[in-house]
């Protein structure tokens, strides 16, 4: 199995990621993440999809999406041509005898701190998804409480753009 980036640009309106999902969930690929925000031009949004599948299916996937309703630009996202990031939220129980530690794991992976209370600890960290999965499993070692994760977001590299 591969994974597939999409970067999509549609106009902006009530149902726009219902369709890209239920499209996605009709052919039965498997959405690994999907993150959407406003784009550079008003009334339109960018998304980033990240799909797994056998690479004829993969393939499918932005020939399909190109064609819904709303949809102005689908570009699939080399990873050596493109920059890609996660964020990550990850709350620690940490009481004072812990919280050094844990800063100093931060500090390796470049998180900030981002709220400490008596017994808990709020980290926040960006990156690719190896650095991700590698800060996590460092603080494995302490009581992970919860984890959020944003899922990926991605945009090409250099001045190549459409219009």
């Amino acid at each position: 199995m591969r994974k597939l980036v999409l970067s999509i640009l549609a106009r902006d309106g009530a149902g726009v990621l219902t369709r890209i999902s239920g499209l996605f969930a009709r052919r039965g690929y498997s959405i690994l993440s999907i993150s959407s925000g406003v784009a550079e031009q008003k009334g339109l949004s960018r998304l980033t999809v990240v799909a797994q599948g056998e690479p004829q299916i993969l393939e499918q996937i932005g020939k399909q999406v190109k064609k819904l309703e709303d949809i102005l630009e689908v570009d699939i996202l080399e990873p050596e041509k493109s920059v890609l990031r996660e964020l990550v939220m990850i709350k620690i129980k940490a009481d004072h005898s812990k919280r050094q530690d844990v800063s100093s794991i931060s500090d390796i992976f470049r998180a900030k701190v981002v709220d400490v209370a008596k017994d808990s600890m709020v980290l926040e960290a960006t990156g690719d998804s190896v650095k991700i999965d590698g800060f996590i499993e460092l603080l494995k070692e302490f009581e992970i409480m919860e984890i959020v994760r944003t899922g990926l977001s991605a945009i090409k590299r250099g001045c190549e753009y459409q219009n």
